[in-house]
């Protein structure tokens, strides 16, 4: 079983890496899109939209242009969910942590 110290300094690096990370996504962009390209949103890592684009064909059908809108927001949201976690992993694997592990922070 590996010292506390160590322990404790892996904590402090992976924290500091998460602080990295979470201010690389807030510049960064995620495109989502539903209805094959009808509709596609720009959320930043946050999750802010930044942009929104609408087929002129889906204008006239209010229900089908909120739920194609529900769906690009979640796909672009999936995308960022996707790279923050992928980015996490490399990020413990490289620390020598075990997969799947979970800071208190």
């Amino acid at each position: 079983m590996k010292n506390i110290g160590e322990l404790m300094l892996k904590a402090q690096k992976v924290q500091s890496q998460m602080s990295i990370l979470q201010t690389k996504m807030e510049g960064m962009t995620f495109d989502g899109q539903s209805g094959n390209g009808l509709v596609k949103i720009t959320l930043t890592g946050r999750g802010y939209a930044t942009k929104v684009q609408l087929d002129d064909s889906v204008l006239n059908d209010k229900e089908t242009l909120e739920d194609l809108i529900t769906v690009a927001i979640s796909d672009a949201r999936e995308k960022a969910d996707n790279y923050m976690e992928t980015e996490m992993e490399k990020m413990q694997n490289a620390l020598g942590l075990p997969p799947g592990f979970k800071m208190p922070f």
